[in-house]
């Protein structure tokens, strides 16, 4: 039995170890064993771990609950202590793991093309976060947002347009970058301003 459990264990200690780690912005929550919930920034992240600065830390061993923005729940263990944070490991399977990958693929091209001041745009939610989507071939159907910033937005839907597709949300051009698993995933065609994005967003 001994054998069989190191061989399920062995392999995917070395895909970790293939995984190179990307410097990520993210923001996000995550829980400790003892219940108590904190909000987090993921400094560096590959599919089979991650660095988060944090306000709540718990001991070396501790399983945690997290919920990153573009990425959605990820659980597993902390393996280290950092300056302001901890690292943890991410318990998933070789499935999962390959859709980390070509998540974290995605926004760090995203953060390679943005300029650096890009980086500074923060998500918010608006106040009022249901919209109109007016798809490619003029069907519109009502979503939520759940967070925007100045370059794009994450919208929850039951229906999903193709990727590479270009919708309006609100009166706002936009383009279908990537799917969630409550929605899809909105890149602005031209930045928008701080001061009408809201209302720019759910005008109707």
């Amino acid at each position: 039995m001994a054998l069989a459990h190191r061989k399920t264990i062995l392999p995917a200690a070395e895909e970790r170890r293939r995984f190179q780690r990307v410097k990520v912005h993210l923001l996000g929550r995550y829980m400790l064993p003892d219940r108590r919930e904190f909000p987090c920034q993921i400094i560096n992240m590959s599919p089979g771990g991650l660095a988060l600065l944090a306000p709540g830390i718990g001991n070396v061993g501790d399983r945690v609950i997290a919920y990153l923005d573009h990425i959605g729940r990820v659980e597993g263990k902390i393996t280290r202590i950092i300056d302001n944070g901890f690292a943890m490991s991410v318990g998933a399977t070789a499935r999962k793991r390959d859709k980390l990958a070509a998540q974290l693929t995605w926004l760090a091209n995203r953060d390679i093309l943005n300029l650096p001041e890009d980086r500074r745009h923060d998500r918010i939610i608006p106040r009022n976060p249901i919209s109109l989507l007016t798809l490619e071939d003029g069907t519109k159907m009502t979503c939520r947002i759940i967070d925007m910033s100045l370059s794009g937005a994450a919208i929850a839907a039951e229906n999903r347009p193709p990727l590479k597709s270009l919708v309006l949300l609100g009166k706002v051009q936009s383009r279908v970058v990537r799917n969630l698993e409550e929605g899809f995933a909105l890149e602005f065609v031209h930045e928008q301003l701080a001061e009408t994005l809201e209302d720019a967003v759910t005008a109707r």
